[in-house]
């Protein structure tokens, strides 16, 4: 028997190994504007939240206001890169084919974003209609909402539901939502050396690659019927 009856993804960074193309893309789009930033700055204050807040952030703390059309334009320059460069996770497409129990996605990217990338890297059919954006609460990452929403239209408790985020953000909205947390280090914008989290979003524990996510639990694996 499993300890856990849902398991909830992140996606950015989970699944698909976007967080540094999206990171470069929006280092490029505010160096255009005059504002120098750089990725590590990005990883620190952006990474796992959404694009408002990132916006309120840069408005808060620069000073600079952004023109109208910024928004548009990252987007849409976020996503051209996407379809140039965006790929999957290695291991990720194994473990939702073979994974035993359901599971679903919950992110802070927008609908159009979330539904283009798992798209682009084949994982449509897979993952299905079981996607949970920000949107639909009122309170984003690292908020538990969304966490706490995810599981409630999944029908798991929180405290059977695992969560595999690589965010601090994530972490942290995972953490106060009251379940089990597994930091994924394995994407191109973090890895093995990633310096520990802080107390307020230490996870239970790491995964460095989904090669290894039915080692660490092998109550997950799909039972033959």
């Amino acid at each position: 028997m499993s300890d856990f009856d849902l398991v909830i993804f992140d996606c950015d960074g989970v699944l698909i190994d976007s967080e540094i193309i999206s990171a470069r893309m929006l280092v490029t789009e505010l160096a255009r504007l005059g504002l120098t930033i750089d990725l590590a700055y990005v990883e620190r204050h952006f990474l796992g939240r959404s694009y408002p807040v990132v916006m309120e952030t840069i408005r808060r703390e620069f000073g600079l206001d952004l023109p109208p059309d910024f928004e548009a334009q990252y987007r849409e320059a976020l996503l051209a890169a996407f379809q140039q460069e965006l790929t999957i996770v290695p291991h990720v497409r194994e473990v939702l084919e073979t994974i035993g129990v359901p599971f679903c996605v919950a992110t802070s990217s927008s609908p159009r974003r979330v539904e283009m990338s798992l798209n682009l890297v084949g994982l449509t059919e897979l993952v299905g209609d079981r996607v949970f954006t920000s949107t639909l609460v009122a309170r984003g990452k690292p908020a538990p909402d969304l966490f706490l929403y995810a599981a409630d239209r999944m029908g798991a408790r929180p405290d059977r539901t695992l969560v595999i985020e690589d965010s601090l953000t994530g972490l942290r909205a995972g953490l106060a939502a009251g379940m089990t947390v597994w930091r994924f280090v394995g994407g191109s914008h973090l890895g093995p050396q990633t310096p520990e989290e802080p107390e307020d979003a230490r996870p239970h524990r790491r995964l460095v690659s989904f090669a290894d996510f039915f080692q660490i639990a092998p109550s997950l694996i799909r039972q033959p019927a």
